[in-house]
This record gives structure tokens, C-alpha cells and sequence, in this order.
């Protein structure tokens, strides 16, 4: 009995490797092991659980933040943004793969959902990129990768919802997540770079006379009207936040009525386009909902069995046998390796109820070990062999790349964002300073 909060966690692992549903799973196991541990009484704390789950105030802000990505992906930003930043940075070599990574950066701060930026940019870039000359795998690591950034850069889904775990005001990770977000937009940037400049071939330029069509007038006009909407959005929603004007729920509702002003805009508003951006809406809601629900309930239940105590005994024994930064070298190697297999939401609400308490005892600040496991969580979308925007890459790119071809050029990548995670490390005052000086701690 004292083992059995770990055969349950071995359990869930096992089920979820077969590849059955995830809130079915989480609930079958914990009412399994709950029902040897407890008996039928157990099931009395369930109903006050989901309730709070249901009345958390916060957790508003993620159906408001899904309509605004999905608001915005309808409405035409990506593609003009895309044209227009390929131009701008043409005359330099890799200059296209850079333009997809500022693209993917603005993205991910307006929409903050990884799906529809990774299918966006693979219609739109790929092909461009196939067309002229780039190397396939960097074509399709580069886009990959890029999808992704809207994970860490605010605001970001993954954020509100390990502040409302956590406990850690979703606004301070907001603000601590922009210099780690920049940071790997730099190291992305640096390495395309570096790779275009050993290996020309792998990213030409655009020729000269193709450019010089197009005059200084004309492009300041475009990077203008392609730049004005996403600024405007993140000024809108984050400036908000940080003004202290709106809550970060109230901000996601701003976001809302943001994206579809900017559709308004383009003129691509329609009743159709409403209908469908609230079905998908309600959707992703649902599914994120009652995935919580399943994991409040294998929380309750693991709890009960004194499994954080078990999960606790065990890191203070690595922590007496090593340092506090050998036993955060583990934890963030085993929340990397279960990236490979598991989605973001899985392991945010199955592994880090567990693990960020403890390490919050260890003595870490909390917003930065939040912000850690954001930019880890991050790296789950790209790790083969379930990394999620591979998955989405591969269902729009054209019929000659290959599997391999995605597989293949997402592992510089992956080797940049680990590095990106080890000087966020090495440097607390990435994700620290910011909240800091804007929340005056």
C-alpha cells in the first residue's frame, strides 16, 4: 500500500503509451487505485474538486485566448506578414528562414496557438523556401520550430494554465517569459545564420534585381500595414497586463475583441467565419476542460495515497546524495524525455502539480521554475517522434518532403532550444528581472 501512488503513476504511463484517451485514462486509473486505497467514500471530494475546477476565474482567460488565435488565423495576417518580412530580409542569406522566424515570433505573441501558426507557415513558407533553393530540411526545421515560439512568448496558453496550478500570478510569467521568448528567437536567428554563411547553398538570397523591383516607398508601406496588427494586439493585451489596467483574464477578452476587429479590418468578417472560429473554439475548450477534470480527479486521488509525499521523499534523497541543481538537471530531463510522447497539456496537469511544489521547497523562485518548465514544454511540439507541429508540418507540406526530411531538420533545432533552457538556468535573472521591475517585488 505504501508503493501504491507509484504503481498508479506506472499505470497511467503504461495506458497512455498504448494510446488510449487521456481523460479516460487519467479518470479510470484514479478511480481504480482510488477505490483500493479509500473505498467508495473517496468519491464524495470529487464533486467539490470539478466544481472548483469549473468556477476558477482564471481558467476563463483560455477559451478567450483560443478565439483570439483562431479569430486572427482566419484573418489573413500570417500571409501578408509572411510576403512582406521575406522581402525585408530577401538580400541576406537564409534571409527567407529568418523572416519565418520573426513570423513565428509575432504569431506566437498574437495567437499563442502552435497548431495554427505551424499549418499556416508550412502552406505559405515551405513551398516559397522549396522554390528557392533551400535545403528541405532546413525549410521544414525552421518552420517547425518557429510554430512553436507561441508557447513561451506571451500570451501563452501553456502559461495560464501552470500559473493556476502552480499558484504564481499568470501576469509575472507573462512578464517573465519575454527576454527567455526573445532569447530563442536570437539563438533561432543565430543559427540560421550560422548555417548560411558555412553553407551557402542550403539558403541563398533573393537575387538583387527581383528586389530592387520593389521601392523603399513601397516597402516601408508594407512592413508597416503587415507590422501594425500583431503590434497592435500584443500592445492591446499584454500592455494591459502590465499597465495594471486589466487582470489577465480581462486582457484575453480584450485580445478577443482585438482579433476580430483586426478580421473586421481585412476584411475577411463574416457570419460563416464567426460560426466556424466559435465551433473550433468551444472545441479546444472542451477538450482542455475535461483533460483537467481528469487530472484533477488522479490528483486527488494520488495526493491521497500520499504520492507528493512519496515523489518528495525521493528528491530529498537525490538532493541529499546531490546538489539542488543536479536534482533540477533530473526533474527537467525527465519532463524533456516525457516530451517525446506526451502532449503539453498531459504533462502540465499530470507531472507539475507534482514536481513544481517540491522544488518551490527546494528553495527556487517559483516564476522562473514555472518559466523553465514553459520553455521544456515548448520543446515536446518538436521532439520526434510525437512532437506535434512535426505532425502538423507533415499534413500540409508538399508530397516531396518526407518524414525524414521533418525528422531530420528539427534536431539542430531542438540541440538550440536546449541550450536556450540551460542559459535561462544558468541566468534566473532572464525570467526574474522583468516581473521585478514592472510588479515593483
Amino acid at each position: 500500500m505504501e508503493y501504491l501512488p507509484a504503481w498508479m503513476f506506472l499505470a497511467l504511463t503504461i495506458l497512455l503509451m498504448a494510446g488510449f484517451p487521456v481523460t479516460f485514462t487519467l479518470m479510470g486509473t484514479a478511480m481504480c487505485f482510488g477505490l483500493i486505497g479509500f473505498g467508495w467514500s473517496f468519491f464524495d471530494l470529487l464533486p467539490l474538486r470539478i466544481w472548483g475546477v469549473m468556477t476558477n476565474v482564471t481558467l476563463i482567460a483560455v477559451p478567450l485566448f483560443v478565439f483570439m488565435g483562431v479569430m486572427l488565423e482566419r484573418s489573413g495576417l500570417a500571409e501578408e506578414l509572411l510576403d512582406t518580412m521575406g522581402v525585408l530580409f530577401g538580400r541576406l542569406r537564409g534571409g527567407l528562414a529568418i523572416s519565418v522566424v520573426v513570423v513565428g515570433a509575432l504569431l506566437g505573441a498574437s495567437t499563442g496557438i502552435v497548431g495554427a501558426t505551424v499549418v499556416t507557415m508550412g502552406l505559405l513558407a515551405v513551398p516559397t523556401m522549396l522554390r528557392r533553393g533551400y535545403q528541405k530540411e532546413l525549410a521544414t526545421g525552421t518552420v517547425s520550430a518557429s510554430g512553436t515560439l507561441g508557447q513561451i512568448i506571451p500570451p501563452s496558453i501553456v502559461l495560464v494554465l501552470i500559473g493556476d496550478i502552480v499558484g504564481v500570478s499568470v501576469g509575472e510569467l507573462f512578464m517573465g517569459a519575454v527576454l527567455p521568448g526573445m532569447l530563442l528567437v536570437g539563438l533561432f536567428v543565430f543559427y540560421i545564420a550560422i548555417v548560411s554563411w558555412l553553407k551557402p547553398k542550403w539558403a541563398p538570397a533573393i537575387p538583387k534585381a527581383e528586389l530592387d523591383a520593389i521601392s523603399r516607398g513601397q516597402l516601408a508601406a508594407r512592413v508597416g500595414r503587415a507590422l501594425f496588427p500583431p503590434l497592435f494586439l500584443m500592445v492591446a493585451v499584454l500592455g494591459s497586463i502590465f499597465a495594471g489596467i486589466a487582470s489577465p483574464t480581462e486582457a484575453a477578452a480584450v485580445g478577443a475583441v482585438g482579433a476580430t476587429l483586426l478580421t473586421l479590418a481585412n476584411r475577411k468578417f463574416s457570419m460563416k467565419i464567426l460560426r466556424e472560429v466559435m465551433q473550433t473554439t468551444v472545441r479546444l475548450t472542451c477538450m482542455v476542460f475535461i483533460i483537467l477534470c481528469g487530472a484533477a480527479l488522479f490528483g486527488l486521488v494520488f495526493r491521497g495515497l500520499g504520492g507528493d509525499g512519496l515523489v518528495r521523499e525521493f528528491l530529498g534523497g537525490l538532493a541529499h546524495k546531490y546538489s539542488h541543481g543536479m536534482v533540477l538537471a533530473i526533474v527537467m530531463g525527465l519532463i524533456f524525455v516525457i516530451g517525446f510522447f506526451l502532449d503539453f497539456i498531459e504533462i502540465t496537469f499530470i507531472h507539475v502539480p507534482v514536481l513544481a511544489p517540491i522544488m518551490i521547497e527546494f528553495g527556487y523562485d517559483p516564476v522562473w521554475f514555472c518559466i523553465l518548465i514553459a520553455v521544456n514544454l515548448q520543446t515536446s511540439f518538436m521532439t520526434p517522434p510525437f512532437g506535434f507541429s512535426l505532425f502538423y508540418l507533415k499534413a500540409v507540406t508538399p508530397p516531396e518532403i518526407t518524414t525524414g526530411h521533418i525528422y531530420r531538420g528539427i534536431i539542430p533545432f531542438v540541440i538550440v532550444q536546449i541550450i536556450g533552457l540551460s542559459i535561462v538556468v544558468l541566468f534566473p535573472q532572464l525570467a526574474t528581472w522583468l516581473p521585478k521591475v514592472v510588479f515593483g517585488q
